[in-house]
């Protein structure tokens, strides 16, 4: 009970100093800290002064049909349709892309202000639905990353490079970077690849296609370097000693697929039952499947017969021809030129074959012989007053391998 006193009277005097008239100029009200949200930047705008909707184009949904829900007329539609068909087509809208609508709140109603549409994870395009009715194409911001991926060859790359956890697409731009070194149709078990690649980010999510920085591949006991470098405003790959690895031929007309029958001067030919020469290469591979160009040159030829079925000749120089047959389709005429890579036609069975496939037939001054047996001529190496620069820059590429296969970056 000693303690009641004091407690209640400090109470008192506490509460009349609070109240008392005089002592009211004398406190200050505490001010309540708001907290503001980060600006979150998307679009170009900060996302956190909109009321986002969202969603995604049916199937046979047009524009009118998504905006005339938040209180766009067809007036208005068609003015945005006419500001902005340099930019965009709106006709061009497909089924299964996102498209939002970010709206402002007004007193008590929301209006919307922006139309976003999305037709990859890369692009979008941004419509004004207030003022100007105008539209522009912009890009999401990306950040690159550095990887690197190995792997021993137990079945098949891509199986292989799969398990490396590496993307499928690297598969082929490894084909695509040793297509004049590396007969991809014949690599075997014990085969083994080191890739230092790049890929681009938008929000941790990979978009296009790595791009090989340096790699190595171990076919048949040999080592095969590659190594990325940029002269003359153009970027291509050169082993250790600064040579190109990009010949003056392709390996193969066809990508991943098999050789179903090689040159031969004593073959059985399953269509005509008897022992004849093969003279070309067979790659069996799917019906439809791409055929390319090895080299650059002439279409000399671009026809049918009853044997060879649909077939292109090409023309490389005064030393080399090349031909192929058996094609569902030819994408080329007489007289065209194409350069290496270009799509001549695609795979098929017409002529005398059982299956699809393209028989691939090689000239060296007008005979044939066995492509595969050919020292192929490459191209120019790195010139000497660059060979310096090359090296900083090979130094540079092996420090990061040992770094990212360090610290178990796959």
């Amino acid at each position: 009970m000693k303690f009641l006193f004091p407690l209640v009277f400090a109470s008192s005097i506490i509460l009349s100093a609070c109240s008392s008239p005089q002592n009211q100029s004398d406190v200050k009200p505490m001010e309540a800290e708001v907290q503001l949200p980060e600006p979150e930047l998307k679009y170009g705008f900060n996302i956190n002064d909109f009321n986002v909707s969202e969603g995604q184009v049916e199937k046979n949904q047009v524009l009118s049909q998504i905006l005339n829900p938040f209180g766009i007329g067809a007036s208005e539609i068609d003015l945005l349709v006419e500001n902005c068909k340099e930019v965009f087509d709106v006709r061009k809208i497909r089924p299964n892309k996102t498209w939002k609508v970010l709206s402002v709140q007004k007193d008590s109603a929301s209006v919307p202000s922006y139309f976003i549409y999305e037709p990859n994870i890369k692009d979008y395009y941004v419509f004004e639905l207030q003022n100007e009715f105008k539209c522009w194409k912009a890009e999401h911001p990306t950040t690159t990353d550095l990887r690197f991926a190995e792997g021993v060859i137990e079945g098949s790359l891509y199986l292989t490079m799969e398990k490396s956890h590496a993307p499928v697409a690297l598969t082929m731009e490894l084909a695509n970077l040793y297509a004049w070194t590396i007969d991809f149709y014949r690599i075997q078990k014990g085969d083994a690849f080191q890739i230092l690649y790049e890929v681009e980010l938008i929000d941790d999510q990979v978009v296009g296609s790595p791009d090989i920085l340096a790699a190595n591949f171990s076919h048949k006991d040999r080592e095969f370097e590659a190594f990325s470098y940029k002269s003359n405003d153009r970027v291509d790959f050169y082993d250790n000693d600064g040579g190109s690895l990009r010949k003056a031929f392709l390996k193969a007309p066809v990508k991943f697929s098999r050789i179903s029958s090689r040159f031969t001067k004593k073959r059985f030919h399953p269509v005509l039952k008897r022992y004849k020469s093969h003279l070309g290469t067979d790659y069996a591979a799917p019906h439809g499947t791409p055929i390319v160009a090895v080299a650059d040159g002439t279409v000399s030829k671009s026809s049918y017969t009853k044997g060879n079925g649909k077939y292109v000749k090409i023309r490389h120089n005064s030393t080399y021809e090349t031909q192929y047959l058996h094609m569902s389709k030819r994408a080329v005429n007489t007289g065209d030129f194409v350069k290496q890579g270009d799509v001549i036609g695609y795979v098929g069975s017409t002529g005398l074959a059982t299956g699809p496939h393209v028989c691939y037939r090689f000239w060296k001054n007008g005979k044939q012989v066995d492509p595969l047996s050919q020292d192929l001529p490459a191209s120019d190496p790195l010139p000497d007053s660059l060979l310096l620069d090359f090296d900083i820059r090979k130094t540079e590429l092996n420090n990061i391998i040992d770094s990212l296969r360090n610290e178990e970056v796959f």
